[in-house]
């Protein structure tokens, strides 16, 4: 049988890398080093999950469980920055909730057009020219993307109902549902016909609802049998139960007071999720509703039954689905306890949540140095958001590069509490989280490869400012060479005229 509804699925989603930085130098003709012109990477694409009214499954997700956001593009020259990559939306049906792989609720899309960010993309590279500065004329490096985030997440439908029908499978629920309503679900005389919630909308006078109908309880469903856990998940979110109990059954062992002590045993032990109420499903408004009251014997043995239930303190009708008696009592009932369940929802004071700032200590660094023990001895693990994103960041196979990540790691106070930690000149220093981090021996004055190049990081000899001349420094140089022409000249002349020079004529004369 072909999967055409599917209400709970493990979705892996992981958003777009940042696109890489660009170390580039500007040339023009005359100007063969005009400076650093490279440009930043695009941020990469983030995984949204948005609501939409037309989905009703999660099927498509349990066919391709995989789902990736495209990847920012890298800097060019010229200072041109790299596009960002496109947000990747997966439309959910409304009343999904998100859990992560742990269990814990991440989000309950609830309302039109609600969405969450699972998975956010990395943000892109700096290109050398925004790296640059008075002190870093020349970056010969640009900083990497960073990468997307990736998990693997829990989606859950929950159907989103006013009235859930409840009870033994062939009770006569979708036969009522698709009479109360336009809803068509399957019907036939054998159990489990029903594999998939069905809702429809009622109306009663000016008052419109809506009715699900789930998929049939047996004994030990809040423990999980015959899917039952799949089943009373969809009647978290309804504030009205109904009961529907077949009073023309044929098995022995069954009667209605037997079924609804059944029924409401599974109600009782099962447990919804604290963030979606948590209210138990025993102590919502319920409703007997006994079934198929078409039949002699069933008639009977309803009207036997009724004042039994009603002593309980339960509302009790009578029905009958194929022959339409009873019905228009039922749904004009249900519409005042659906009245009366959301004037109660209304009523509720909701507080709006105040933000809370926490500044933070004058002692907190952002980051934190444990010293620990592995199988290759003693290391010291740095831990903290600007160090993992600047590592992530760092060309290693540049030296300027990781010079630089030198330079930023000692002016955020790495060196200070790794001395403080104990860690000595050798010691093996792992920086980043324990499946993705960079390990290298600590040197408190490493220079990074500063050493190999002609000038403090970031300098270029031939761009430096400090050998270039002013204009007024060029023209007091050009008014003393002629100063000092003017000045040769004329102790030339008057040399001349003093007799100290002679010409090869005078000497011929002679």
């Amino acid at each position: 049988m072909a999967v055409n509804f599917v209400d709970r699925v493990v979705l892996n989603v992981a958003a777009g890398d940042g696109g890489h930085g660009v170390a580039s130098v500007k040339r023009e003709k005359f100007k063969p080093l005009g400076g650093p012109d490279g440009g930043n990477g695009g941020k990469g694409g983030s995984v949204v999950l948005r609501v939409d009214p037309q989905s009703t499954t999660l099927l498509d997700y349990h066919h391709t469980p995989h789902r990736r956001a495209p990847n920012g593009k890298p800097g060019g020259g010229d200072e041109r920055n790299g596009g960002d990559g496109a947000d990747l939306v997966l439309p959910v049906p409304e009343g999904t909730v998100v859990k992560n792989a742990a269990g814990d609720i991440l989000a309950d899309l609830v309302g039109h057009d609600a969405e969450f960010v699972v998975a956010a993309g990395g943000r892109g590279g700096l290109g050398n020219k925004q790296l640059a500065s008075a002190r870093r004329v020349a970056p010969g490096f640009a900083l990497l993307g960073e990468p997307g985030e990736a998990l693997e997440i829990v989606l859950e439908l929950k159907s989103l109902a006013d009235v859930a029908l409840i009870g033994f499978p062939s009770a006569g629920k979708s036969s009522l549902v698709s009479v109360v309503s336009a809803a068509k679900p399957k019907i036939a005389d054998y159990p489990f016909t029903t594999l998939i919630p069905n809702l429809g909308v009622v109306t009663a006078g000016s008052a419109r609802y809506t009715i699900a109908d789930v998929p049939g309880l047996i004994p030990g469903a809040s423990e999980g049998k015959g899917l039952g856990l799949e089943f009373l998940r969809h009647v978290e979110r309804c504030s009205v139960l109904v009961h529907v109990v077949d009073c023309a059954t044929l098995e022995s062992n069954r009667d209605p007071m037997s079924d609804l002590d059944v029924i409401e045993a599974e109600l009782a032990a099962y447990v919804p999720d604290d963030s979606l109420g948590g209210r138990p499903l025993s102590e919502r408004t319920r409703i007997v509703v006994l079934n198929k009251a078409d039949v002699p014997d069933a008639r009977d043995l309803a009207e036997m039954v009724k004042p039994d239930l009603e002593a309980r303190g339960l509302e009790v009708h009578i029905v009958s689905a194929v022959a339409h008696t009873g019905l228009k009592e039922l749904t004009f009932s249900l519409a005042k306890h659906v009245a009366a369940a959301r004037a109660e929802m209304e009523a509720l004071v909701v507080e709006r949540p105040r933000a809370i700032v926490r500044p933070k200590a004058v002692d907190d660094t952002g980051f934190t140095v444990r010293k620990e023990n592995s199988p290759d001895g003693e290391v010291f693990r740095v831990q903290g958001d600007r160090p993992t994103r600047w590592i992530h960041q760092t060309d290693f196979s540049n030296d300027e590069a990781v010079g630089y990540l030198a330079d930023r790691l000692s002016r955020l106070g790495v060196e200070e509490q790794l001395y403080k930690a104990g860690a000595v000149a050798g010691s093996t220093v792992v920086i980043g989280p324990e499946d993705n981090s960079v390990v290298f021996d600590w040197e408190p004055t490493m220079a990074a490869g500063a050493e190999l190049l002609t000038g403090p990081r970031g300098t270029d000899l031939r761009l430096g400012e400090n050998d270039r001349k002013s204009r007024g420094e060029k023209r007091q140089e050009f008014h003393g060479r002629k100063d000092a022409q003017t000045a040769a000249r004329e102790t030339l002349a008057a040399e001349r005229k003093a007799g100290h020079w002679a010409t090869a004529r005078d000497d011929t004369d002679e």
